[in-house]
């Protein structure tokens, strides 16, 4: 507890810039310690803690999408080289549908039948069939391409992912053992301390308590310290008003004084 107004502290506590110098200014200071802090488990605990949490989220004005803000922005992306990538990254961006394959000009068409005397139709579905046969000839090519060697190129394939798997595999153990290497460190260190923490709070709750009452004692004293001012202003302007107004003046106080003093329980008030 501290009396901000008047500058005195009467309760340890915190230096202002204490644990802020690594961190920005709207960042949280999380000084939980999971192993040895059990007060979450008590149900009291936890119905409060989840109260002001869900009163704060209630009362926070920030939206779930004003959180990603906080993020600093994202690379401008260049495809300057890449000019069929700029345009598929636009489109994914824009959520247009994927541009379908045109597949007409593989299709067989003979002329119309207004057109079965035009020179020019036949010389374009003759074009158009050498195309498909073309066509056809390379997807058979493909095709024994596939059979003779798909499968080694499938096996050899399959082998380069089992590669790279067992390689995210032994990443992932590696950095599985840091993680849990950590967690026991900082468990073997909270455990450690945990009676060292218990016994400074302890402290610094009868610190605290010692204060409270220091400061109670004080406030009391200025109380009655108060009350005797005020008392010895009454007095005081009583005295001038004897001394002023009484015919005999000054005898007449040294009087009153000397039959204050013979009541009894009055010796107080020397």
């Amino acid at each position: 507890m501290a009396d901000r107004d008047n500058g005195d502290v009467l309760m340890l506590e915190a230096p202002p810039s204490y644990g802020r110098q690594a961190c920005s200014s709207h960042a949280e200071i999380i000084d939980a310690l999971p192993y040895i802090d059990s007060d979450y488990a008590d149900p009291k605990v936890k119905f409060e803690v989840d109260r002001l949490v869900e009163e704060e989220m209630r009362r926070s004005t920030k939206m779930p999408a004003d959180f990603l803000k906080e993020l600093p922005p994202l690379p401008t992306l260049n495809f300057v080289e890449y000019p069929m990538v700029g345009r598929e990254y636009e489109r994914v961006r824009a959520g247009r549908p994927p541009v379908t394959l045109d597949r007409s000009r593989y299709e067989f068409e003979v002329p119309a039948a207004n057109k079965r005397n035009d020179e020019t139709s036949w010389k374009q579905a003759l074009q158009r069939s050498q195309r498909l046969l073309q066509y056809q000839n390379i997807r058979m090519e493909n095709v024994d391409l596939l059979l003779k060697y798909g499968t080694d190129a499938w096996k050899q394939h399959n082998n380069r992912l089992e590669v790279y798997l067992t390689r995210m595999q032994k990443l992932a153990q590696e950095l599985g053992e840091k993680i849990e290497n950590v967690n026991r460190e900082r468990k073997y260190h909270q455990q450690n301390t945990a009676c060292e923490l218990n016994a400074l709070s302890i402290q610094w709750k009868d610190l605290c308590q010692k204060n409270i009452d220091i400061q109670i004692a004080c406030a009391s004293l200025e109380a009655r310290i108060k009350e005797l001012k005020t008392e010895a202003a009454e007095r005081y302007k009583l005295l001038f008003f004897l001394i002023k107004v009484h015919p005999y003046g000054l005898a007449a106080v040294n009087e009153l004084f000397s039959f204050q003093r013979l009541e009894p329980g009055s010796h107080h008030r020397k």
